[in-house]
């Protein structure tokens, strides 16, 4: 048979460098940016750090010029600001806070993939919430680097099999049959790939007709299945003992000042003695090559932790427009909000609002809060309202903590109780409220 060879021309996207270095960096807490930050100083002679002098004589200068003019809060420090307020700095150890994300990328290195499978497996796991699911088709990660979404698939298949395995999953299935799938053929195998279902909703007679197997040995399995984990994202602990805000703001008049809080990181420049050199022809072309490439790297290093300010700031003043309510002072009260209107709102990626929220907190007058607190999915109930799950979970919550703990209420009982406060909801609905809050069903809660 003859065969053909075939020229085809196909376009595919790919990050610049510069990109790249930006999302690395916004992906980081202030702790870790500034390891980055002392990490580079090291590697790139064309950087160096602002000496304190230097930034006093500046700051000198800065307040000098603005005692010559009359101008607001809000004109001085706008969006781009990079302001710290020095009453608030604090010399203290800052302990190493790596997150799952991060010790995920660093399980990439170990992989076989390439440069551009790593940034494209790198953006699904940016895109997989707390629990660990995947929180967005994969055809629309697919397509922002005009792939098919078949082609990505082998990625996302090798992302499922790092630590913690489950990773990425899209669905409960599909997370417990990746942890299943060294035991193919087992009975606990069989249970989760051919009667999910019944198993979900604990048909037990079912399963056990359909399998022929016995009483005892479907306990065995049933009992193996539960020691899995449904939720990988929470089996690495993405909390930490001490907290360091990320972003700092504080109210002024009508308005609120928005600043990152890296005043104590140091500051860099490119260094003067390798540019001068560099001007006067000082260097050979092979010296010359090299330095223009670190001060390429330099540049962008600078740029990028710029951009990661400008990038906070931003995100922070959205979500402040989105939530007017609470942060007037109603803690009790958050209106649906998703990754998604903030990406529309300041139009970037979706990918970009979750680095910038993901493992970040905010410093505000009424505490320290991590910047997911303030997304909160939607619900529409019987009569129509729209409302965030996030009050209907904070009323659950109080009357689970209200109950009689020696006659704690039933998911049914929930539902009646939710309804006297004008929340009808479905029992499942409440169940699964319950689940996500950590509270189990009633007869473990019973205390005697």
């Amino acid at each position: 048979m003859a065969t053909s060879l075939r020229q085809l021309q196909t376009q595919k996207q790919k990050l610049a460098p510069r990109q790249v270095l930006q999302a690395r960096l916004l992906q980081l807490n202030t702790v870790n940016l500034e390891q980055a930050i002392l990490s580079e100083l090291e590697q790139n002679p064309l950087l160096e750090q602002v000496e304190p002098e230097e930034l006093q004589e500046e700051e000198v200068k800065e307040e000098t010029a603005v005692d010559d003019m009359d101008v607001s809060l809000e004109d001085m420090y706008s969006d781009e600001s990079t302001y710290y307020f020095s009453e608030e700095k604090k010399d203290m150890p800052l302990p190493d806070r790596h997150t799952l994300i991060e010790n995920m990328i660093d399980q990439l290195q170990d992989t076989k993939m390439d440069e551009h499978e790593r940034e494209i497996a790198e953006e699904i796991l940016w895109n997989t919430n707390e629990r660990g699911y995947l929180d967005t088709d994969l055809i629309l990660i697919a397509d922002r680097y005009e792939l098919l979404e078949e082609e990505i698939m082998p990625i996302l298949h090798k992302i499922q099999r790092l630590e913690p395995k489950g990773i990425g999953s899209r669905n409960l299935e599909e997370c417990l049959m990746i942890q299943l799938e060294d035991e193919e053929g087992s009975l606990s195998h069989r249970i989760i790939h051919k009667c999910f279902d019944d198993f979900m909703h604990k048909r037990y007679d079912k399963i056990r007709d359909r399998l022929d197997c016995s009483e005892e040995e479907l306990h065995d399995a049933v009992e193996h299945i539960s020691h899995l984990n449904p939720r990988p994202g929470e089996g690495y602990s993405d909390k930490f003992q001490t907290v360091i805000p990320d972003v700092i703001i504080r109210e002024d008049g009508d308005d609120w000042v928005i600043t990152t809080n890296d005043g104590g990181l140091p500051e860099l420049r490119i260094s003067q003695a390798y540019e001068d050199n560099l001007e006067n022809g000082s260097f050979n072309s092979e010296a010359k090559k090299f330095i223009k490439q670190k001060m390429d790297s330099a540049n962008w290093f600078i740029e990028a932790v710029h951009q990661r300010r400008i990038t906070m700031v931003n995100v922070m003043r959205s979500i402040i427009l989105f939530q007017p309510e609470w942060f007037a002072g109603n803690m009790d009260f958050l209106r649906p909000l998703k990754l998604q209107d903030v990406a529309d709102k300041i139009k970037m990626d979706i990918s970009t609002i979750s680095r910038s929220t993901r493992g970040k907190f905010v410093d505000t007058p009424y505490g320290i809060f991590e910047l997911k607190h303030y997304f909160t999915d939607s619900i529409e109930l019987s009569d129509g309202r729209i409302l965030g799950t996030f009050i209907i979970k904070r009323a659950l919550k109080k009357i689970i903590q209200d109950e009689d703990k020696h006659k704690p209420l039933s998911d049914d009982f929930l539902v009646v109780e939710l309804a006297k406060d004008g929340y009808t909801l479905a029992r499942r609905t409440v169940a699964k409220y319950r689940d996500q809050m950590d509270y189990p069903v009633a007869r473990l809660r019973k205390q005697i």
